[in-house]
């Protein structure tokens, strides 16, 4: 069974390439193990389709480099952080056992953002129960609890605790989020219907965005996460 470095679980197909994909691309060239799990398939989404969704998602995957993808298939725009959906949580977070989680900003203006940040928060910490059995297939799971959980930083401006230089790696975030071709850069005279994330003007308060995260640690992109708790260093001479 693979067992993951870093794992973003987040609840759109492209969620975790706008707020993380340096970051994932970053680890991936170090040579960490890191996956992708996708809460929903986005079939609510205005354009596109779940079947779209899905193979721009394996067209971004295969860019970042990631080890795995997978989808939890909740059900978009109604999921709720519920018994069934922390029990589908649980037995993916056991059978990847990662190190670390990002997940959705604890907030957003997408009501799916903060409810999936509360969700996964909630069952990462169950998932450490060993009296809360699960099994995969028919094999009984181990507890497991990841040692760190961070969440993005999404359209809400949100103060980070910690910033991460992707500068070496912004390219590879770009085109990973561009291979959602039906979400991203729309054309004027596209059939289906525009949306805040289809104009083009989307992509560039993206890229300014990570401009400004990186111009506050002295590089030129940068990205940003939250901690629910104090984060510790053993150096303080290897901070920015």
């Amino acid at each position: 069974m693979m067992k993951l470095d870093l794992l973003v679980m987040t609840v759109h197909p492209d969620d975790a390439e706008l707020g993380a994909g340096g970051t994932i691309a970053k680890y991936v060239a170090e040579g960490k193990t890191v996956g992708i799990i996708d809460l929903t398939r986005g079939e609510l989404g205005t354009r596109g389709t779940a079947d779209t969704r899905r193979d721009e998602a394996a067209s971004a995957a295969a860019i970042l480099g990631v080890h795995m993808r997978e989808n939890l298939a909740l059900r978009d725009g109604f999921f709720r952080n519920d018994e069934e959906s922390q029990l589908h949580i649980i037995r993916a977070i056991r059978k990847y056992r990662p190190e670390i989680v990002i997940t959705n900003a604890l907030d957003d203006r997408h009501p799916d953002h903060g409810r999936a940040s509360a969700l996964v928060n909630d069952a990462l910490f169950l998932s450490g129960l060993r009296r809360i059995e699960t099994t995969l297939d028919g094999d009984v799971q181990e507890a497991f609890r990841p040692r760190l959980q961070l969440q993005l930083i999404q359209d809400k401006y949100i103060q980070p605790d910690i910033l991460l230089d992707i500068t070496p790696f912004w390219s590879i975030k770009e085109q990973a989020i561009l291979a959602y071709t039906t979400q991203f850069n729309a054309l004027a005279d596209d059939a289906e219907p525009q949306t805040y994330i289809s104009n083009p003007s989307f992509m560039e308060s993206t890229k300014g965005r990570a401009s400004e995260l990186g111009r506050s640690i002295q590089v030129r992109y940068a990205e940003g996460f939250t901690a629910r708790k104090l984060l510790g260093v053993t150096d303080i001479f290897q901070l920015f």
